[in-house]
Order: C-alpha cells, then sequence, then structure tokens
C-alpha cells in the first residue's frame, strides 16, 4: 500500500457515507438563490487571495470546479477576458444561475458553466493552464477527494497551477462548531479536511507554491496553490 492509500484509508470521514453526492446536489439545488449571501461574507477575501496566487495571466485556458453562487468565477472571467473560462458545478441550479450572472456582466467573454461531477470530468488530459477549486473538498468521502484531485492532475497541463480554498482548521472554537454543523448537516457542511490536503497532493506530485490561511468574519480559510 502506497503512503497515499495509507493516509487515505486511515483518514477518519466523521460518519460520511461513501459519497454525498446525491443528497449534496439537491441541497445546492435548493440553496442556489440564497447561498450568495455567504460568499459575501465568508468567502471574497479567500477568492481573491487564491486569484492574486495562481499567476492567471489573460488568454488562458482556466477552469473553476464547483463554482457555487459565481463570485469567484466572475472574478476568473473578469481576469480571463480574452481567454476560455469554464465553470462545473455538480448542482444544475447552481450552475444554471453562474451562467447567466456572467454572460449578463461579461457578454463578450468566452465563458461556459455547466453541471458536471468533478470526480470524472468530460475533458482531454492537460486541457487547462490552471484549476480553481473552493470549499469542495470538505463534502467529498476520502475515496472521492482521491478521484477529484486525479482528475485535476490528468486535465492540467504540465507545469499548470492548482489553487485549492479550503475551510480552515486553525481556531479550536471555529472547529468545534464545525463539527457539530457537519453531523446536523453533513451533505451541506461536509467535515474540515485541510491538515490532509498538502500531503496528498504532493503524494499525487504536485508541488505547493503557496500557503495562506484568510480570515473573513470568524471565518478561517487555508488557500494553498501548487504546481503539476
Amino acid at each position: 500500500m502506497s503512503r497515499l492509500e495509507e493516509s487515505l484509508t486511515a483518514w477518519p470521514v466523521n460518519g460520511l457515507p461513501t459519497t454525498l453526492a446525491g443528497r449534496t446536489r439537491r441541497v445546492y439545488d435548493r440553496m442556489a438563490a440564497v447561498y450568495p449571501v455567504s460568499t459575501f461574507f465568508f468567502h471574497s477575501r479567500a477568492h481573491r487571495c487564491a486569484l492574486e496566487g495562481s499567476d492567471l495571466r489573460d488568454g488562458m485556458r482556466v477552469l473553476e470546479v464547483a463554482t457555487g453562487s459565481g463570485e469567484m468565477f466572475r472574478r476568473l472571467v473578469r481576469a480571463n477576458g480574452s481567454g476560455a473560462t469554464i465553470g462545473v458545478d455538480l448542482s444544475p441550479n447552481m450552475a444554471a444561475r453562474t451562467q447567466r450572472t456572467a454572460r449578463r456582466k461579461y457578454p463578450a467573454a468566452w465563458a461556459h458553466c455547466q453541471a458536471v461531477d468533478a470526480r470524472h470530468m468530460p475533458f482531454r488530459g492537460e486541457t487547462f493552464d490552471t484549476i480553481f477549486c473552493c470549499y469542495l473538498l470538505e463534502l467529498l468521502s476520502a475515496e472521492d477527494i482521491a478521484s477529484t484531485l486525479s482528475e485535476f492532475h490528468r486535465i492540467l497541463r504540465d507545469r499548470g497551477r492548482l489553487a485549492l480554498v479550503l475551510i480552515g482548521q486553525n481556531t479550536a472554537a471555529f472547529n468545534a462548531l464545525y463539527r457539530v454543523l457537519g453531523k446536523v448537516a453533513p451533505a451541506f457542511w461536509g467535515r474540515q479536511v485541510e491538515q490532509r490536503i498538502p500531503e496528498i497532493i504532493t503524494g499525487m506530485q504536485f508541488e505547493i507554491l503557496r500557503d495562506h490561511t484568510v480570515r473573513q468574519t470568524f471565518y478561517p480559510s487555508r488557500v494553498l496553490v501548487a504546481r503539476k
């Protein structure tokens, strides 16, 4: 058994079922209209940090996985006006909302968002220069995290960059609250995973270039930027 397999096997899943994909899709479909509020109060600073650290340049092929309310996707479209910006989300309602808003704000940009399962993405190998993924891995089982990160590695070009935003684990009170919320509604909250992710991505032949902790309101986030 490899070190990566040992890490995943030993990873406690906090009572999560093997996959929450179906339940998560339904929950986020229902939350599509109100989810932008949480992004405004808790996530936008981490989004900005991820973009600044990614070395994104206009004209690239950029993918965001798990677009959610579309706040980060709009940042990417604005920064990559002459490139191709693709977004995917498990929730069809989230994807449709993100698509409508991006097209309304940036009608001249080449941007497209659709409903896709991150574990099995319909893209050829080495398609993208940069991949962004914010607050998704918390909702996946250990097995599905491995599948998703393997997909990122497959579709990212050589020397391309992966920017991950994770829910932070550096505050005891927040961690205790999050454990309770995760047990009450696992399909929405998931569980914190950020302390494990650096070991996993380096085991998949990514090199970590940046590692920042960001706080907005009381909500901690960890931003990792890695190179394939």
